[in-house]
């Protein structure tokens, strides 16, 4: 048996042992504060009840039906405890304003025995909301907590009650309807604060001090993670966090993994009991460096291919690095020559990047002269058809794994990226249907 369990169930015996006292000290004497509390100790054995069932629930793992575990059973628990405080507290306040109206009339027979009865009921009353108490804060339960909560708010109504029957035995017998109507309001009160609390939970409004917390240890971490959206919401003592950062598009699975894991481990070393979830996106800004960067490479002639572009950010600076495919029967310095002029345009285009790395490799062509047996009107209809207009460049050329075709598509200036890749996919497919066997189709959009 779980320790929270073996804490109710002494909640449970003790409610029992006070309603008893209660009700045949309040019978004998006609105190109306015996008899209150009475009926508030039998809500706290229901609440007794609810809590045991409820740390019974939320102690099981998370299955397929509730992957986040059964940690909110606590607070539905709660929520019912903080009702039927509510209900018998309104019930305790209508006899006390009766009773002071005159609309009741009683007498309180204040004797010893009733006093010692008392003493016995303050002593179980301290001594299960210490427990309770403890208990909840070690185990970080909300419905002991509400337990720790119920058992105080008993030892002041019974405070209370000795006072009003203090009063009463010195000749005021107002005053333990007196104590019977504080003990109602008292109740009701701490009631509604149990109530606002684990409504809040069960709406899984942000824990303020959780996510300050949270965000604060992701701000810390070296090198820092860019930060897109962090949620914190709480069940069952412990929390969950959420948490979406953004990487450089040219990073490996490997670097996204390591840095989530970074973030999962500094959310975790402020939130120890923390379910982390860490979501990686490509950062915004360098996915349109790399756009720009890629379409001022392709406007230098004889570029037939780029890849392997990477974008870096280097002490501060932007670095980029590319691999870039070249006719293979070029000669180096002329290679060289079209590798710098591609920095240039690269460094004139994007303004951010100050520094170009090209990595120069040979596209296996044939000679030009080759002759490429391929129905190239059939190819330019394609393209009509799906563009409505002719390709501004249509070429064919024999490569080490065979045939491949370079179309360049205009567009208008308006068209976006999505609708420009979009169209250079529809059109690549068409090719193929159209030269059966062709290794590779490359369809370059430009407005």
């Amino acid at each position: 048996m779980s320790p929270q369990r073996r804490t109710a169930l002494v909640s449970i015996g003790a409610a029992c042992l006070l309603i008893a006292i209660k009700l045949t000290t309040g019978l004998a004497s006609g105190s109306l504060g015996l008899l209150a509390e009475a009926a508030h100790s039998g809500t706290d054995l229901a609440a007794a009840l609810l809590t045991f069932f409820a740390v019974s629930v939320s102690v099981r793992p998370a299955d397929t039906g509730h992957p986040w575990g059964h940690g909110k059973a606590e607070h539905l628990a709660a929520l019912a405890e903080a009702a039927f405080l509510i209900l018998v507290s309104l019930v305790i306040a209508g006899f006390a304003v009766a009773r002071l109206t005159g609309a009741i009339e009683s007498e309180v027979d204040a004797t010893w025995w009733t006093f010692a009865a008392i003493g016995l009921v303050i002593a179980i009353d301290a001594m299960r909301t210490s427990v309770s108490l403890r208990a909840a804060r070690r185990y970080r339960s909300d419905a002991l907590r509400a337990n720790a909560l119920h058992f105080g708010s008993d030892l002041a109504g019974t405070l209370a009650v000795l006072a009003g029957l203090s009063a009463a035995a010195l000749g005021f017998p107002a005053g333990d309807a007196i104590a019977a109507l504080f003990v109602a309001a008292l109740v009701i009160g701490a009631a509604g604060r149990l109530l606002r609390r684990n409504v809040h939970v069960l709406m899984d409004q942000t824990p303020a001090d959780a996510e300050d917390a949270a965000r604060a240890a992701i701000a810390a971490l070296d090198p820092p993670v860019e930060l897109r959206r962090l949620r914190v919401r709480e069940s069952g003592g412990g929390h969950f966090a959420d948490v979406v950062i953004g990487i450089a598009p040219g990073a490996a699975v490997g670097q996204g993994h390591a840095a989530a894991d970074r973030v999962e481990d500094a959310v975790r070393e402020r939130l120890p009991d923390a379910d982390v979830v860490v979501h990686v996106e490509p950062r915004g800004a360098d996915a349109e460096i790399r756009e720009r960067v890629l379409a001022a490479a392709l406007c230098v002639p004889q570029v037939r291919e780029i890849h392997n572009l990477g974008v870096l950010e280097v002490d501060g600076r932007v670095e980029v690095s590319l691999h870039l495919k070249l006719p293979g029967d070029l000669a180096l310095d002329r290679a060289h020559d079209i590798a710098e002029e591609v920095e240039r345009a690269i460094l004139s285009a994007v303004p951010e990047v100050e520094d170009v790395r090209t990595h120069l490799e040979p596209l296996t062509e044939a000679a030009a002269a080759q002759e490429v047996d391929v129905d190239v009107e059939a190819v330019e209809q394609v393209v009509r058809e799906e563009s409505g207009a002719a390709p501004r460049e249509l070429r064919f050329v024999r490569t080490d794994g065979g045939l491949v075709a370079f179309l360049t598509l205009g567009l208008g200036g308006e068209a976006s990226l999505a609708e420009a890749h979009a169209l250079a996919s529809a059109v690549e497919e068409r090719v193929r249907e159209a030269v059966p066997g062709i290794a590779d189709v490359v369809v370059h959009t430009e407005p």
